[in-house]
């Protein structure tokens, strides 16, 4: 049965809404750079201040924290890895009422859209 989900207010986004293992479910790749290790990322792993992203041949670890814009408050993921560091506005952020299951999506400064979701 599928969990009906609910869209979350992006506007008062909770660093405890995107802590927990994701895992990527479509990406739209970005032409800059496809071996980057968010681009071939199955999972993203975010704990309180430390990221962990999962590849089928590598994993590489750094922090992440979210950051918002001036202007609109928009909530951005800022990604910092070891050969790569770059911002990911959140586009929406979906959860079921008991937290169990979220969907999340991401648009990267290259153009590289991720869709992840959880429980993996």
């Amino acid at each position: 049965m599928t969990q009906l989900l609910f869209d979350i207010n992006l506007h008062e986004v909770p660093d405890e809404y995107l802590t927990g293992e994701w895992c990527v479910e479509e990406r739209v790749l970005n032409r800059n750079n496809p071996d980057s290790p968010l681009a071939r990322a199955t999972k993203l792993s975010l704990g309180p201040s430390s990221l962990r992203v999962h590849a089928s041949d590598a994993e590489d670890t750094g922090n992440w924290s979210m950051q918002r814009d001036n202007l609109l408050n928009r909530p951005y993921l800022e990604l910092q890895l070891l050969q790569e560091q770059t911002l990911a506005l959140i586009t929406r952020l979906r959860r079921s009422t008991d937290g169990m299951n979220s969907q999340l999506i991401l648009y990267f400064q290259s153009g590289m859209e991720i869709q992840l979701a959880r429980p993996c």
